[in-house]
């Protein structure tokens, strides 16, 4: 600990400037390397898997294996100052060099207040949401000893088959882009030396929500287009935004597994891209490239992930038995292991873990930091924004508060567990306000609810349909909360129907056919196909698993506190065979146009989605204008300014999440229909209007050419402004030259 005190000594008495300290520091990792045997060079790249449970980590403080606690990095699954601090202290002191771990925790959407699945706070469009969202769940996690998240997930997905879609922000780069670069920024706040930063890991690097089926872990196949221009741009924002760690994904892309891909973890990540950050493999995914068909033996897998570019190999610990040999044999440069330790300690040093190793172990800190009222204000604010109204006929919403009675139907209303949704890190359910408790919290006091919790995503059986029906006829209205559970939604939870679970749809024939009428309140972590039945419903609302303060959130928008202002993050499809359904598609030489044959479409459905992406309404109305452009003609490097007036047609103020695509309409390839590249959160009082402005340039123009190029090329665009992708609502300028673009530099952060 001598030298420890030494550090310490230094960071609080030394005064210098930026350049000199950090030349002490960078003295300070060269010094651990240069001390350091091979063995401990690669017990700094292997990460201890730590059994959880509800109520804490499962630690044995003796020798855990496979690996003792003094010959790992880092440690997955550890939490709590107690723990975190015990561990440490073992780490350190039974150590020959005394260096401290990393503890990393899996940091989805919130801490122990947890805030919307990051699928719902893509419905918000929000990047400054996404950021304080992100820096709650920071200041929580650093005061309960958490260095280390893995988050955000930055994966597109187009298949809500997939479980895991609901980590992500959807189907669109750009806006996925927007919220990487926020969270990524939230996970950071100032930075060091403030002990609520934390590191932050986009993950999965790449094309994980492109697996075939919508299966988890499966096989991912797209073109190096789609790899380009709709993956890589949201890790490419994270990277710019100072992201401190890529995890690659599971799958495999042209026949190479990523976690032995050298072409994407060196070529494109480090030597394109100029990361310089660590890379982490998934858990286990070193020892599964065996089960991938191109590693033998466990040494062939170790040689094969470090070589194309992985420094922490996560739970498996093929790297402590075979990288050593390895080395010694020549199959790995051992200069090679010293930059991927020196990125180790050089994020242990951001941390301030040299100069204190118990500096993320507080427990006052941690007692006033976690659950509190701010951050469950914020959580209620966040659901708030994320909720999207569907289908409102004739305004039965919002309710009034001072109903007869009302009849509340599903066992999901009283699920505190699927309010937090997957990976929901230490959040407990007993924190958690339930939709039947928001609803009676939210009522006039001599108003009835009944409940009912027949509708079950887990069951198939009804015990009592005449009972049912007879509830729903003598209640004034019926709210129905209908969806997944927790664990229908999120990794391994792929799912081949996504209509409603159970015997719900079944229920909710009952309630419809009583007569009074049905609001359906949607709870779910992927865009469902709603059936004939759900589509019947005069009202809907996509409330997502929003959280801590879910019940509280949808009473806010049931009974008008709020009104609602989501807009939809992924298509809904009318049906599992139109998947994968997404609105930046190509139009093919054969464009779908309803009511025609020979051209690409159905024969026994539309080939359009129920709801399309940026599709939501409001308890108010919008009209917008016409878009106003600076100029009709623009060199390739202008920008151009474009203009619309929104306003709100009404009764009541609201919120318009204005958006703004753009479609390149002859090019050298093949160009989406449109692209989203501007979106605007704008407050409007009844019969206000304002005027909102976007500017576009040469990076909202440009293409990849048939070389992988950016550039501009010269030609007519056509510029929407409107309330979803589908607005007709346009106009038109040209480009007047070509110019090709940096083939290095990174997309700018939305």
């Amino acid at each position: 600990m001598k030298f420890y005190r030494q550090l310490a000594l230094i960071y609080l008495t030394l005064s210098m400037t930026g350049g000199a300290v950090q030349a002490i520091e960078q003295d300070t990792v060269e010094d651990l390397l240069r001390q350091m045997t091979l063995q401990e060079k690669i017990d700094q790249l292997s990460q201890l898997g730590i059994q959880t449970t509800p109520t804490g980590p499962v630690i044995d403080y003796g020798e855990l294996s496979p690996a003792p606690i003094n010959t790992v990095g880092s440690v997955l699954g550890a939490y709590g100052v107690e723990q975190t601090r015990r561990l440490q202290e073992q780490a350190v002191n039974q150590s020959r060099l005394h260096i401290p771990l990393l503890f990393a925790f899996d940091v989805i959407h919130g801490y122990r207040t947890i805030f919307p699945v990051p699928l719902a706070e893509a419905a918000a469009w929000d990047a400054d949401l996404a950021y304080r969202t992100a820096r709650a769940a920071a200041v929580e996690a650093t005061a309960s000893g958490v260095h280390w998240t893995y988050a955000p997930m930055v994966d597109i997905a187009r298949d809500p088959r997939w479980g895991r879609v609901v980590e992500g922000a959807g189907e669109d780069p750009f806006l996925g882009a927007a919220l990487a670069a926020a969270k990524v920024r939230g996970f950071h706040g100032a930075g060091p030396p403030d002990r609520s930063f934390m590191l932050a890991t986009a993950k999965h690097f790449v094309a994980y929500g492109a697996a075939e089926g919508g299966r988890d872990y499966n096989v991912a196949d797209v073109s190096e287009r789609t790899l380009r221009e709709v993956y890589f741009p949201p890790f490419q924002a994270a990277v710019a935004a100072g992201v401190d760690a890529i995890m690659p994904s599971f799958n495999e892309l042209a026949g190479v597994p990523l976690h032995s891909n050298t072409a994407l973890l060196s070529d494109v990540l480090r030597n394109q891209w100029r990361f310089t950050g660590l890379t982490i493999s998934d858990a286990n995914a070193v020892w599964e490239l065996s089960q991938h068909g191109i590693a033998d033996v466990p040494g062939d897998a170790a040689r094969l992930a470090f070589n194309a570019g992985i420094d922490i190999e996560m739970v498996s610990h093929a790297y402590r038995g075979f990288l050593p040999s390895l080395v010694r044999n020549g199959l790995v440069p051992v200069a090679a292991v010293d930059d991927a330790v020196r990125r180790v300690l050089k994020a242990k040093q951001r941390l301030g873990l040299f100069a204190d190793p118990y500096r993320y172990s507080d427990e006052a800190r941690q007692r006033a930091s976690v659950l509190t009222p701010q951050h469950r204000a914020l959580a209620r604010e966040a659901a708030q924004q994320s909720i999207v109204l569907l289908k409102n006929t004739d305004a039965l919403l919002p309710l009034p508060k001072h109903l007869r009675n009302l009849l509340v139907v599903g066992s999901l209303a009283t699920d505190a567990q699927a309010t937090i949704g997957p990976w929901s890190a230490q959040g407990r359910a007993d924190d958690s306000i339930t939709i039947l408790q928001g609803i009676r919290n939210a009522v006039a006091p001599n108003t009835e609810v009944v409940y009912l919790p027949d509708a079950s995503p887990l069951s198939q059986k009804v015990q009592n349909l005449p009972a049912i029906r007879q509830a729903a006829q003598k209640a004034q209205v019926v709210i129905a909360v209908l969806g997944e559970s927790a664990d229908q939604s999120g990794e391994a939870h792929s799912r081949a129907d996504l209509g409603l679970p159970g015997n719900q749809d079944v229920v909710l024939r009952a309630l419809l056919d009583a007569g009074q009428p049905v609001i359906i309140v949607l709870m779910n972590g992927r865009p469902l196909v709603l059936s004939e039945n759900v589509q019947r419903a005069p009202a809907l609302l996509e409330t997502w698993f929003l959280g801590t303060e879910m019940g509280s959130a949808v009473a806010d928008i049931l009974f008008g506190d709020v009104s609602p202002s989501g807009k939809l993050p992924i298509t809904f499809a009318r049906s599992v065979g139109q998947i994968p359904l997404y609105y930046a598609h190509k139009n093919t030489g054969r464009p779908p146009r309803e009511g025609e044959s020979w051209v690409s479409a159905y024969i026994d459905t539309p080939w359009s989605p129920l709801y399309p992406f940026g599709f939501g309404l409001s308890y108010t109305t919008f009209s917008y204008s016409t878009p106003r452009l600076s100029a009709d003609r623009i060199a390739s490097t202008d920008t151009l300014t474009v203009q619309v007036s929104v306003t709100n047609t009404g009764q009541r103020a609201g919120d318009e999440i204005v958006q703004l695509y753009l479609r390149d309409d002859v090019a050298s390839v093949t160009r989406p229909v449109r692209q989203l590249r501007g979106f605007r959160k704008v407050h409007l009082e009844a019969g206000e209007t304002r005027s909102v402005s976007f500017t576009l340039d040469a990076q909202d123009f440009a293409l990849l050419d048939e070389h992988w190029l950016p550039v501009v090329e010269a030609g007519r665009f056509t510029v929407f402004v409107g309330a979803d992708s589908t607005t007709a609502n346009q106009a038109w300028f040209d480009v007047t030259d070509s110019r090709a673009l940096s083939e290095t530099g990174l997309s700018r952060p939305p």
